[in-house]
């Protein structure tokens, strides 16, 4: 196909020929095998798992790190709030970066990175090294969490990403879940720094798989490559894949990447509502890291091994829900054909509506039957609602950002990442203060009415959501407004043409598949 632009050599007004897909292409992710894509899909869901392990397993022995380093435990604490801090920053550069380097080199020098800066932490001789390390390493833990949602879009066609998705979805969850289990008994036989050595260990096992046995799979990127390779192959400077027509510098496109999503969450009653109610789950996940060692260790005398067997429920509310997920998006399937494939943003709700209510119940059940005296059952139980609770609710809300701003799903979805992991990172420096001055059932108790009052959220938007969307300046209009970097085709998770069309919007419009149901 030959049209007019400018090329990648800096030449103006020469023909050149558009590189793209035919059908059927060997090249293109979505042709490969299954075998092939299920491998892809089940490392990079493996790297999530690692990451969220990493976040969580040195809460099973803060104690041994303030003892040896003569510090508060307030200070210890911040090894684990510089890393979920890590989380908010990192998809600022790493996201950008993707768009112009290709998905395969962000992953293998980040995880990279993230391996080096373990070692550190693992032989630290004071609270100093090991709190700059673990910032490090969670900026740099953060890409694979940003990109693991765009990898499985590469791959997977709408149709066929439920039971990926939601493999990809009950990682990051599982992780934090098993944590504690593993590293209460690792701290108990061997002391805090194995907690350290583990994490090693594990990243470098998946940083050598997604290395050495993980294509490219970012089509925009092979594309790019096919394009140079025939310029190289045949001396004509016409071949150019549509990655490479933005006239715009990399300067400029990260200036508005880092700069719109605060504009939306000031702005959008939407975004601001979703990304409040997501910080709020966030932070009870990391709350709980805190409380269970006060509830089982402090107040019942459970050695860290048997506290991290108290996690269990959650785990294994989080693997239920995400055996439920393809269920819940053949419902939303059946939602798309009644509307004639047009259906409202807000049908990504209901799911929402419905899980929303299991997380207040699990925490009023954890917060009243967590007397000393009684047995060990109800707070460990109260556990299960709360872990299947959390990815339909996560999901939904992804999905809901992405329908309602379709164009700028990127930016939306952002900034609900940015505020929910400041927030995680901030709870667990105050929860020991808020259980020793509220008491173990009311903290408990408060927790449990806040998320209850989020659940007013998803019922706001149902009824009010579309007149909201309709008087919104950023909101996603239909088809039939001409909205600059508009994309059509984003329903089920986040889903985009490849090739998308040159606008001012060209990098949102990729880069959304990089955080859909990224949690």
């Amino acid at each position: 196909m030959d049209k007019t632009g400018k090329l990648p050599d800096g030449e103006t007004k020469q023909d050149y020929k558009l590189v793209s897909f035919a059908e059927g292409d060997p090249e293109n992710p979505k042709n490969w095998s299954k075998l092939c894509k299920w491998y892809i899909t089940m490392v990079v869901a493996l790297t999530c798992f690692v990451v969220a392990f990493c976040s969580s397993v040195i809460t099973s022995d803060l104690g041994g790190v303030a003892e040896d380093f003569n510090v508060s435990r307030e200070a210890a604490l911040l090894t684990i709030t510089v890393f979920v801090i890590g989380f908010g920053v990192g998809p600022m550069l790493f996201a950008p970066l993707s768009e112009v380097y290709g998905r395969r080199i962000i992953y293998g020098s980040t995880l990279l990175l993230a391996v080096v800066f373990i070692i550190p932490c693992a032989v630290s001789k004071n609270i100093g090294t090991l709190i700059v390390c673990r910032a490090i390493d969670g900026i740099a833990f953060s890409a694979p969490m940003t990109l693991v949602g765009g990898t499985l879009a590469d791959l997977w066609r709408n149709e066929e990403r439920g039971v990926p998705m939601a493999a990809f979805s009950a990682a990051p969850f599982i992780g934090p879940a098993i944590g504690p289990l593993i590293g209460g008994f690792l701290s108990d036989a061997a002391g805090w720094r194995w907690l350290y050595w583990i994490q090693l260990i594990f990243a470098f096992v998946v940083w050598v798989l997604i290395t050495f046995t993980v294509p490219e799979t970012y089509a925009p990127t092979i594309l790019a490559r096919r394009a140079a390779k025939l310029r190289k192959q045949t001396g004509d400077s016409g071949y150019v894949a549509q990655a490479e027509l933005d006239p715009r510098p990399f300067s400029e496109r990260l200036g508005v990447f880092l700069v719109r999503p605060f504009q939306l969450l000031f702005r959008e009653v939407i975004v601001l509502l979703v990304s409040l109610y997501m910080s709020v789950l966030y932070g009870l996940l990391y709350m709980f890291f805190v409380a269970y060692p006060i509830i089982f260790q402090a107040r019942k005398g459970y050695s860290a091994g048997t506290t991290g067997l108290m996690f269990i429920p959650i785990a294994v509310g989080v693997v239920l829900s995400a055996t439920l997920a393809p269920f819940v998006n053949k419902h939303y399937l059946t939602l798309v054909a009644k509307h004639r494939g047009r259906p409202p943003a807000e049908v990504r709700l209901i799911p929402m509506m419905v899980s929303c209510w299991f997380i207040p119940i699990g925490l009023f059940v954890f917060a009243w039957t967590s007397y000393r005296r009684l047995t060990w059952v109800g707070p460990c139980l109260a556990g299960f609602p709360v872990g299947f609770g959390f990815i339909f609710l996560y999901n939904s809300a992804n999905n809901y950002l992405v329908d309602s701003y379709q164009h700028q799903a990127a930016s939306a979805l952002a900034a609900k990442t940015c505020i929910r992991s400041f927030w995680g990172a901030g709870v667990v420096l105050f929860t020991e203060q808020m259980y020793d001055r509220m008491g173990d059932r009311w903290a408990s108790s408060f927790l449990a009415f806040l998320s209850l009052a989020c659940c007013a959220i998803p019922f706001l938007f149902w009824k009010f959501g579309a007149r909201i969307r309709r008087r919104s300046k950023y909101a996603y209009a239909g088809d039939d407004e001409d909205v600059s970097g508009s994309d059509t085709n984003v329903e089920n998770g986040g889903e985009r043409d490849p090739v998308a069309p040159l606008h001012a919007d060209l990098e949102d419009l990729m880069r959304a598949r990089s955080y859909v149901s990224n949690p």
